[in-house]
Order: structure tokens, then C-alpha cells, then sequence
């Protein structure tokens, strides 16, 4: 991408919302001095191309999007670095859930059963409990029907459509246990979708981190500083601020790691869920 001070940022339209938060967002930036634009895509998988295509500089990518561009950018012999993150994407758990009536008392009572999970590229929903039910010696569609729900693939489960649709199969009796994001079982209580005192958590996963604003090694230094810099600056005490991060789901940006993404590398080796499309990018 050619020197520009302008800073675009790549972001996936997963849900209307979207539209209001980076219009909120890019107003604010562009308030305090940043030549700041946005560009949705539709999925993951294509802004990931797009960025290393050089249409904008910095992502707001899923966790499988992270790891996407971390191992596309080292098979091309370039550098991806995960630069800020909000502070509700660290030391996230999720749980398999069952029925408070069922039978099921430990991950080894599941053998036979159904377990309901989410849409097949969500690390909440599907790949991080399926690899600690596999790590657990509990192999998948071997030692228990997985029950999917396929919902708009490409946005990596962060619509929770699929996630939704796994929490009503086990509160229908269509599955036997269900796994979700620790926060959406909540959310699942106070909605309705599973009424209060229906289920109980018979699993808990390891800490888990979620979302990164990525960037590539070609990014330019200044306008991405001066978008750190302005964003680790924000207070939810701002009123504007506090509008965007209660629709973003957030209370402070943080700095970004990646130490937090160890079990969603392990679930993306022992499903293969990307690596085709690694090679095929990489060998462009």
C-alpha cells in the first residue's frame, strides 16, 4: 500500500450495528486530528486477503482471523502484529452446558450423547470446547454425535446465531449438552432462550482471548501511533465514547497480546480448519 497519512481500517459487517459503531468511531478519530475511513467486508476470510491485498492498514479481526493472518503473513515471510484489543477480549472461558435434570456429571458421561455447538469457524462455540472435549479423550463424532448449526459462516461466530440455535437444541432435548461462550450463557438466562435455573455448566475451558486490531509490517508507523495512541486514550467517561463501547461491548481498550490465542492454535491443528486456505493464499 502507498504512503498515505489517511489510516483505513478493515472490519467485517457480522452484524447492522457495525455501521453505527465505526461511523461513531471514525467521527471521533477523525475529531482529534486522524485522516481516519473504515471498510466492511462480509467475512473474515476475505478481509484477511484484503489486508494482505494493502486495501487498508489495520484489521479488527476475529481470533481465527488473528490466527489466519499470523500464519498466512509467516508462510509470505512477513509480520503480523496484534496492536490493541478491548479489555473484554482477555481471559474469556467458554462452558458445556447440560440440562439441571440430566444425568451427565463429568465430560466422560457424554459418550453417546449429542453435544450442540455453534457455527463451525466460532473459537467459543465449536473449536475451542471440541478440542478440550478431543483433549479430554472425548473424540468427536466417535465418541459423540456433534450437532451443528451452520450459521453464517465467514463471520467466525460472532453474530452468536449459531451459538443461540445450540442453546435452544439443548433446551428443546434435541442434544444432550451445549457449548457456548461463559458471557452468552448469561445473556442466554436473561433473554429467555434458556430459562433461569434450566441448565448448570458441566465444563469450564482454560482462559481464552477473543478480537485484535492487526496489523501488517507494511502499516504506516505514524497514522497507526497516532490511532494506538488515540484509542488506549479513550474513557468511557466520554459520553460519546461510552455510546460506542457499550455497542462494542467494551469499557477500555487495551494493548494487544497473543499469548492468549494458545488453544485456538491447538484447535485449528487438530481440525485443519485452515490450513487449505492458508496454502492456496500463500502460494499466490
Amino acid at each position: 500500500m502507498a504512503a498515505s497519512s489517511k489510516l483505513i481500517l478493515g472490519a467485517v459487517a457480522y452484524d447492522p450495528k457495525v455501521v453505527s459503531i465505526w461511523d461513531g468511531f471514525l467521527a471521533w478519530f477523525r475529531e482529534r486530528g486522524l485522516d481516519f475511513d473504515y471498510q466492511l467486508y462480509s467475512n473474515y476470510e476475505r478481509q484477511v486477503e484484503g489486508h494482505f491485498l494493502g486495501q487498508f492498514h489495520v484489521a479488527w479481526n476475529s481470533p481465527l482471523a488473528w490466527i489466519e493472518s499470523e500464519r498466512l503473513a509467516r508462510r509470505l515471510g512477513r509480520a503480523a502484529q496484534a496492536i490493541g484489543m478491548r479489555d473484554s477480549d482477555r481471559d474469556l472461558t467458554s462452558v458445556v452446558v447440560v440440562r439441571s435434570e440430566s444425568s451427565f456429571h463429568g465430560l466422560g458421561d457424554l459418550r453417546g450423547a449429542s453435544v450442540a455447538v455453534g457455527a463451525p469457524d466460532s473459537p467459543q462455540a465449536t473449536l475451542i470446547p471440541l478440542l478440550c472435549l478431543a483433549e479430554a479423550g472425548l473424540i468427536p463424532e466417535k465418541d459423540f454425535q456433534v450437532s451443528r448449526h451452520d450459521l453464517l459462516v465467514g463471520k467466525h461466530g460472532d453474530h452468536i446465531g449459531g451459538e443461540r440455535e445450540a442453546a435452544r437444541a439443548l433446551r428443546d432435548g434435541r442434544a444432550g449438552a451445549a457449548c457456548m461462550l461463559d458471557a452468552n450463557l448469561l445473556l442466554f438466562a436473561q433473554d429467555g432462550t434458556l430459562p433461569a435455573g434450566s441448565t448448570r455448566v458441566l465444563f469450564q475451558t482454560p482462559p481464552f482471548d477473543h478480537c485484535n486490531f492487526t496489523i501488517l509490517d507494511d502499516a504506516p508507523p505514524g497514522p497507526v501511533e497516532h490511532f494506538r495512541t488515540l484509542l488506549l486514550g479513550m474513557s468511557y467517561e466520554d459520553p460519546t465514547v461510552r455510546r460506542l463501547f457499550d455497542l462494542e461491548g467494551l469499557k477500555v481498550w487495551r494493548p494487544g497480546r497473543t499469548l492468549g490465542y494458545e488453544l485456538l492454535h491447538r484447535a485449528v491443528d487438530r481440525f485443519g480448519t485452515i490450513e487449505g486456505w492458508i496454502e492456496e493464499r500463500g502460494s499466490r
